[in-house]
């Protein structure tokens, strides 16, 4: 069963590897000031999925060995003063 296409915008990254999501995107996906997000990536896509949903707690747990495995190697690049300001309300 293939999943219906509701909405394709493109984004650009900054410098500091941050995406803007467009509003009709957040609107669609139910995302409103504060929510936090999971970031599943994929050999072939990245997904921002709700931090409830259920089925993501599962995936992540059958994959939590590669998961710390690649925290290591991204804590290298985001352990910077910058990256801690930008993410210390959160």
């Amino acid at each position: 069963m293939q999943e219906e296409i509701k909405e394709i915008r493109t984004v650009k990254i900054t410098d500091k590897g941050q995406i803007c999501i467009p509003n009709v995107a957040r609107n669609l996906a139910g995302f409103n000031k504060g929510t936090k997000i999971n970031i599943i990536v994929y050999s072939d896509r990245v997904e921002l999925k709700p931090m409830n949903n259920l089925n993501i707690t599962k995936n992540i747990s059958e994959n939590m060995p590669s998961a710390l495995i690649s925290e290591e190697v991204l804590a290298e690049a985001w352990n910077t003063p910058e990256e801690d300001e930008i993410w210390k309300d959160l």
